[in-house]
């Protein structure tokens, strides 16, 4: 019941649960507007609050005792570079950074873009910014250069931080070319580009623009930390996939750090000096959240890993970085589970690594499919929590608690609301619906701290994009039920149901079944069209590297099909599966469908910004030619 007092605390008394929660930071001074509303009808969490995210994330370590325990550790097996930094250190970088900015004319409320790959500096580089107040943007990098360039008109950031080159493996990508087209093609120009020179790949400089990095931090004076308000924006972040005009998500300073200092132990049960490992790079909202952000401000020791958890050099690669720095926990998508079963399917490679610090796995991202997360609680034989957010909340909308009650696991559900976030499930006219019973995802107004409370330069967008649809409500735009037990099963974006011959399918349970076959890797289905049904549920699936004959794939082609039919029924008329290399997805993990279904159905369709392979799409071209 320590689960169940916890929410219940959170939805009939927020203000005071929220306001004992901010107790748990230094602030400058202590909030006394806990919940307030603008003119518009947005709610702020502590806004008159003063404080600064980097020196509680820092400064306030250093000054209580942890000034020489291990901040951050830097692991590249691309490079072969290794490095540690105690609190202590990394203040000391972070303060230099945030000197060489305000050199550079950085004040409270500039932007400031940061395009760099993993490594510390991007790490740095939003925590310096947030020492001085500026708003920083992380644009993932290696982005292409069109899409920087409408993230540079929409941010109109004075400064760019940026880098020579970054490494996909093997490959050298360099990123100067691709930020001068970036700035060519944007209409607004940022004063200076910062560029950290890397051995692998020297950049050219323009002296009208350009400046090297390390010979700014030399002539830097270390900055003090800004105090800001509450309700100061600390970050824009853009949702990845947007074509167009971005959505530009904006984080307030005050919410954030009391969510994310909270989540640390509610979630995460992690303890103050504890080794957290968030395999994300920061340019998505787990590496923003929880690389940089939430383990800083507990005082825990993050990992900045310049790697794959495959080829890089292999599928152990995980399993070694969790022996080499004793993780305690491990944080990412399930898509790289899914990697590491696909060259890994025994786990034979873990075996040879101490995991004995290891307590949980935490996945999240996208879906965890039922086959996913019994394959790694089988051959891993740790807890495996599945939890679900968004960009947009910055953290976690459901979870098991397991810093509070550690809950049953239900596979395929991600548990129970985490505390703050009142789900309903509702049909299309707002009326919630019955246990078991599939609808609309929405959280009930107002929505806990650290939730996006504008879309930069576009505040009506946050009402029409979330808050319009349903009044009083968020409409998250993911579908799900809540079953009997009061526990959450996402089954994924409303746009992932297809309706065959008037009966609407989820294309997310499909793939639950697929995934079930032992010789899947991964799978996506989508709906194509169909002039006598509507749309008809097509597969594509990864198979393990253990099937490689013609007649054994084809078997299991029928395996599938008869799969879906026994346990969805003769109405998915599901039928037609095909078997691919690779899936297309995006960087941060996700699988394409909306650009598969598009090639499908013989669809134009703009190349997605974030994919992370464009040669993936190959494939799919030649089935559907």
């Amino acid at each position: 019941m320590l689960y169940q007092h916890e929410f219940d605390q959170s939805i009939e008394n927020a203000k005071k649960f929220w306001a004992d929660k901010a107790q748990q930071l230094s602030w400058y001074k202590y909030p006394e507007d806990i919940l307030s509303v603008d003119s518009k009808g947005i709610h702020h969490w502590f806004a008159d609050g003063e404080m600064n995210t980097s020196y509680l994330a820092l400064d306030y370590h250093v000054e209580n005792g942890r000034a020489d325990q291990p901040a951050l550790i830097y692991d590249s097996p691309v490079t072969g570079d290794k490095k540690t930094f105690t609190y202590a250190e990394l203040r000391d970088e972070v303060a230099l950074c945030a000197g060489m900015l305000t050199q550079l004319g950085v004040v409270k409320g500039d932007r400031v873009v940061i395009y760099l790959p993993m490594i510390p500096e991007a790490a740095i580089s939003m925590l310096a910014c947030a020492r001085i107040g500026a708003i920083h943007s992380v644009v993932f990098g290696g982005f292409a250069s069109p899409e920087l360039a409408v993230r540079l008109n929409d941010a109109t950031p004075k400064v760019i931080l940026t880098t020579s080159c970054g490494i996909e493996v093997k490959r050298i990508i360099e990123y100067k070319p691709l930020v001068d087209e970036a700035i060519r093609l944007a209409t607004h120009k940022p004063a200076t580009c910062v560029v950290l020179q890397r051995p692998q790949a020297l950049a050219t400089l323009d002296p009208s623009r350009d400046v090297d990095w390390h010979e700014q931090i030399k002539a830097a004076v270390p900055a003090d930390c800004v105090p800001l308000k509450g309700s100061d924006p600390l970050y824009i972040l853009y949702t990845s996939g947007t074509t167009g005009k971005p959505k530009g998500v904006v984080r307030e300073n005050g919410g954030h750090a009391v969510a994310l200092k909270y989540s640390m132990t509610a979630i995460y049960d992690m303890k103050p000096g504890d080794v957290y490992w968030a395999a994300s790079d920061v340019g998505w909202i787990v590496g923003h959240s929880y690389t940089v952000y939430a383990p800083l401000l507990h005082g825990c020791t993050t990992i900045i890993y310049e790697g794959k958890p495959v080829m890089t050099p292999d599928a152990g690669a995980f399993w070694r970085v969790i022996s080499e720095y004793k993780v305690k926990a491990l944080f990412t998508a399930p898509t790289a589970f899914r990697a590491i079963r696909k060259e890994d399917p025994d786990g034979k490679l873990a075996k040879q690594y101490d995991l004995t610090s290891l307590t949980t796995i935490f996945a999240a991202g996208e879906r965890l499919d039922p086959p996913t997360y019994e394959w790694l609680s089988d051959t891993y034989k740790v807890p495996v929590i599945d939890h679900w957010w968004q960009t947009e909340t910055g953290w976690a909308i459901s979870s098991n608690l397991w810093g509070v009650e550690k809950l049953p696991i239900k596979s395929g559900s991600s548990t129970k609301p985490v505390p703050g976030f009142d789900i309903q499930i509702l049909d299309e006219k707002g009326q919630q619906l019955p246990p078991n019973t599939q609808g609309f995802i929405a959280i009930k107004l107002p929505l806990p701290p650290s939730c996006l409370t504008s879309i930069w330069g576009d505040e009506d967008r946050l009402k029409t994009s979330y808050l319009d649809h349903y009044p009083g409500y968020f409409n998250t735009g993911d579908g799900g039920y809540i079953d009997e037990d009061g526990y959450l099963f996402v089954m994924g974006r409303v746009d992932d149901v297809i309706n065959v011959a008037g009966h609407r399918l989820s294309t997310g349970e499909m793939e639950e079944i697929l995934g079930k076959h032992p010789a899947v890797a991964e799978c996506a289905v989508v709906g194509r069209k169909d002039e006598l049904k509507g749309q008809l549920p097509t597969g594509f699936v990864v198979l393990k590297n253990t099937i490689d004959n013609a007649n054994d794939q084809s078997l299991v082609i029928e395996q599938l099909i008869q799969m879906v039919r026994q346990e969805i029924g003769a109405v998915a008329a599901f039928k037609e599966a095909y078997i691919v290399n690779r899936l297309p997805k995006t960087r941060s993990g996700k699988i394409l469908r909306k650009t598969i279904r598009c090639i499908a159905d013989g669809e134009a369709y703009p190349l997605p910004s974030t994919i992370d392979d464009p040669s993936s799409l190959d494939e799919i071209k030649v089935l559907f030619k």
